[in-house]
């Protein structure tokens, strides 16, 4: 088990790094797309605009379930996962020009789901 899982998170970070291979998703395990922790925030709110220009952001507003902790690192993440979601779940829909990681651990809290 641990060498699978091992196996399938090297696969991911492969992926998200550049390897131009297409995601493989190991026993049907959801993955989830999310801003890399160390991109800047210029590039955190390009990917906001960007992906909230292709889909439907609602839940980062005021008041929805996903606008706290109200910071660009959070905001970018939930965009760039509906984006990522809505467009085939493959590595280059979570590339955001080397800003986004796909992830196999749920990212969602509280009420804020990530679907």
């Amino acid at each position: 088990m641990a060498k699978a899982a091992f196996s399938l998170i090297f696969l991911l970070l492969s992926l998200a790094f550049g390897s131009g291979a297409p995601v493989t998703v190991v026993n049907g395990q959801k993955t989830w797309c999310v801003a890399k922790p160390s991109s800047d925030q210029a590039t955190l709110l390009a990917n906001i605009n960007y992906a909230c220009s292709q889909v439907d952001c609602k839940i980062l507003q005021k008041g929805g379930p996903c606008f706290y902790p109200d910071d660009l690192t959070n905001h970018a993440s939930v965009a760039m996962n509906l984006y990522y979601q809505s467009h085939g779940k493959n590595h280059w829909n979570c590339d955001f020009r080397n800003s986004g990681l796909v992830v196999v651990s749920d990212p969602s809290y509280s009420n804020c789901i990530y679907t």
